[in-house]
């Protein structure tokens, strides 16, 4: 079978995974805050970036590698984290990491993930990023970085965009809890999904292993959208990134940055990166469109800027790459993947990305990455 005969795009893979898992899963996975207005902004906004073609060229062979924290990449996005993607499908993390290692391409483990960094050690490649939920108490943290360090990760991500649990009126909805309970409404859906079934069957329900160190049994007073790491986690301040920056020696990313002075800021406390996002609109239904705030942040900034959120394609991460990104991240769409074609659907999603950044090179004229920022751009809604 020709995957890219029957699954061309991102579209298709996002189509077969909703026939794949049971409704409460997809709802976890697809669904946004509220009225999910700024999920919808976030597709709104990038198809407002218009890149105008360039002609007479000749022939073109795109090189898509780019520079990023002193090594060259062969391609120019990476695997974000997503809390409980072994939720998705069966050993989602360590089918993500294996991908990602094989492409030379970074994989970010979330804190919440249902494996642990000591799981993924023997998966990792040389693009290992680890992203932090941040716990409370210093020594717990500080025993979490040298798990993440001692694993074979090598940057780390601190997320500060989740000061409180969101709440996701469609995952609310859905019956799912957290952690995940088969009630007899949700085996009614699971009983539906037998290819997920089967997995899960021999899996095991996922859970957050890497917290199982420092929690037992503490689950209760919690939302249906909280998870245990909010009785460890706090809100994190100022003293909080410099106490990071003081004790990880690698590169640090502070993730969920949407103001430039924040990002300025940032950078002066010793950020190697700055990550603009709005959690693809599961945490504020009332964010702006994340590519609407990247400008401003690249001006603001020196250091690499990486971006997520509503990303859909190749042309999508060119718009990104022109209005100031140096790398971007896609969480959601490695996850429709995993449930589309299992195992090998990461790969197939590599491959889509890759094939749709060179035909949209092509078309503006592009040899390589660098020139992208030099591009004539039109904003499609005037």
């Amino acid at each position: 079978m020709d995957l890219h005969q029957r699954y061309p795009g991102l579209d298709d893979l996002k189509r077969r995974a909703r026939r794949r898992l049971p409704r409460f899963v997809w709802e976890y996975l697809d669904s946004a805050t509220g009225r999910e207005t700024t999920q919808a902004r976030n597709r709104a906004g990038l198809d407002r970036v218009g890149l105008v073609p360039s002609i007479l060229h000749g022939p073109l062979t795109p090189d898509l590698s780019t520079p990023l924290f002193g090594e060259t990449l062969p391609l120019p996005f990476g695997v974000a984290p997503v809390g409980m993607s072994g939720l998705i499908w069966p050993d989602a993390e360590g089918i993500l990491a294996r991908s990602a290692a094989a492409a030379d391409i970074p994989y970010c483990l979330s804190t919440v993930a249902s494996q642990s960094p000591e799981d993924l050690a023997p998966h990792l490649g040389r693009q290992a990023w680890f992203q932090l939920y941040p716990p409370k108490d210093e020594g717990i943290r500080a025993d979490m970085l040298a798990r993440a360090r001692d694993a074979g990760f090598k940057v780390l991500v601190l997320t500060v965009d989740v000061p409180a649990a969101s709440r996701r009126e469609r995952q609310v909805r859905s019956g799912l809890t957290q952690p995940p309970r088969l009630t007899p409404r949700l085996l009614a859906q699971v009983a539906m999904r037998p290819a997920w079934a089967m997995g899960m069957a021999q899996q095991g329900m996922p859970h957050m292993r890497t917290l199982d160190k420092y929690i037992e049994g503490a689950s209760a007073s919690l939302s249906s959208t909280a998870h245990v790491g909010y009785l460890l986690r706090t809100s994190p301040d100022w003293d909080y990134v410099r106490w990071l920056r003081q004790h990880w020696d690698g590169p640090l990313v502070i993730k969920g940055v949407l103001r430039a002075e924040d990002a300025a800021r940032l950078a002066d406390e010793g950020a190697d990166a700055i990550w603009v996002s709005n959690h693809a609109g599961r945490q504020f239904d009332g964010c702006p469109a994340a590519i609407d705030m990247l400008p401003a942040v690249r001006a603001a900034v020196d250091v690499p800027v990486i971006f997520d959120s509503g990303i859909e394609g190749g042309l999508d991460i060119l718009r990104a790459l022109a209005l100031g990104a140096d790398f971007v991240m896609l969480g959601r769409g490695f996850h429709y993947a995993l449930a589309a074609l299992g195992a090998g659907g990461p790969a197939h999603l590599i491959d889509i990305l890759a094939r749709d950044l060179e035909a949209n090179m092509a078309q503006l004229g592009l040899a390589d990455l660098a020139a992208i920022r030099d591009l004539k751009r039109h904003n499609l809604a005037q």
